[in-house]
């Protein structure tokens, strides 16, 4: 059952957005786990980071950047951060439950949100709820113990966060990692992204108070911000701004990745045959077939023995796509639970549910908490 008055509850720890045009969050329901299954989820998201961060390096050895559709501009840009070793401090991954194993249907690498509720809001209903019960969720901990650690990459000055301020979602998520930041003694400032100015003669970034920017985290996808006039911006700064995430996410978080990590894993057990275009040949006709660059589950297609059994429209598909084999959520009484397994530091750090009515997580879901039993 719901806590009492759960909505004043939530909003207390600064959760505004639980209810959107429908329920987002909800606590009416929750997810069992075995310590077992929690440690099969943990080593399959340790795993598969070890095995994307090679993946990166087979991109770029083989210059696979044309696959990615990334411009050949900024390809220079992507190689320097890879090489420097510019840290990334998160990511999810996303998982269907296959026999109790975690199968990959793919990697949020560059702007995954939930964060907060993930953290935070799931750990607040546990201790009110189930306090005697534990829950995978070290999320907190790890992000500000990494942000400690990021201090040393960091230009001196100022550490700016921005989003677009308009989307609630996104900027709970990045005044959440900015909080985690402050707790790791950084000095910070928000900045809308539509705010953010670029000074011709000096050639940097500058702030409303006219502060250069010189680090800065982004919840704002790197293909976009490269396809616009910002980003034109990028390589002419002086400052050589240290972003978060840095831009080698680009080609973890497309979808184009997919087929490079099967290519490279071929029968890893968390892994699903996935193909480009031009290799579907080698799948059955049980697939998913995916853009490569997407957001909230748009445009993708299921089919199960070539019938079409659950589809989403949206805007996305131009640059192309990929297939990958059919591997459904699993179902309880008409719930479908996506799992989103962090990794925060180099290491898988928690987990959230998010669950539909439908096959396909889209931008109806609903986050669900869970615990261990």
């Amino acid at each position: 059952m719901p806590r009492v008055d759960w909505q004043k509850k939530v909003e207390e720890i600064g959760f505004g957005f639980h209810t959107l045009d429908t329920t987002y969050w909800d606590e009416s329901a929750y997810y069992e786990f075995k310590l077992s299954e929690i440690d099969r989820i943990e080593k399959a998201t340790n795993d598969l980071w070890e095995i994307c961060l090679e993946a990166v390096q087979y991109v770029i050895d083989n210059k696979l950047y044309r696959r990615f559709h990334i411009p050949e501009w900024f390809v220079l840009h992507i190689e320097n951060s890879w090489n420097n070793d510019a840290p990334s401090i998160y990511g999810r991954f996303d998982f269907s439950l296959k026999n109790g194993i975690p199968k990959l249907l793919e990697f949020n690498a560059d702007t995954p949100t939930s964060l907060f509720e993930a953290s935070v809001v799931q750990w607040h209903w546990l201790q009110d709820t189930h306090p005697n019960n534990d829950q995978f969720n070290s999320i907190h901990e790890k992000l500000i113990a990494y942000w400690k650690y990021l201090k040393e990459y960091l230009h001196n000055g100022t550490l700016h966060f921005t989003a677009v301020e308009e989307n609630l979602e996104d900027l709970t998520t990045v005044e959440y990692l900015r909080d985690c930041a402050i707790q790791a003694g950084h000095n910070t400032k928000f900045i809308n992204l539509m705010d953010i100015g670029w000074n011709v003669d000096y050639k940097e970034f500058r702030d409303l108070d006219d502060l250069a920017i010189k680090n800065i985290f982004k919840l704002y996808p790197w293909e976009w911000l490269v396809n616009e006039e910002f980003g034109n911006y990028i390589i002419p700064d002086r400052n050589n701004t240290f972003w978060i995430e840095p831009s080698w996410k680009m080609i973890l978080s497309n979808k184009a990745i997919l087929p490079v990590l099967w290519k490279l894993n071929e029968g890893h057990e968390n892994l699903l045959p996935s193909f480009t275009e031009f290799e579907r040949t080698s799948l059955g006709f049980s697939y998913a077939k995916k853009p490569i660059l997407s957001r909230e589950g748009a445009n993708i297609q299921l089919f199960n023995n070539g019938s079409l059994i659950s589809e989403t429209k949206g805007d996305y598909g131009e640059e192309g796509f990929i297939y990958q084999e059919l591997c459904p959520l699993p179902e309880f009484d008409g719930n479908y639970p996506l799992i989103g397994s962090w990794v925060v530091g180099q290491e898988a750090a928690g987990i959230g549910i998010r669950e539909t009515n439908t096959l396909i997580t889209d931008n109806l879901s609903r986050f669900v908490p869970h615990l261990i039993v």
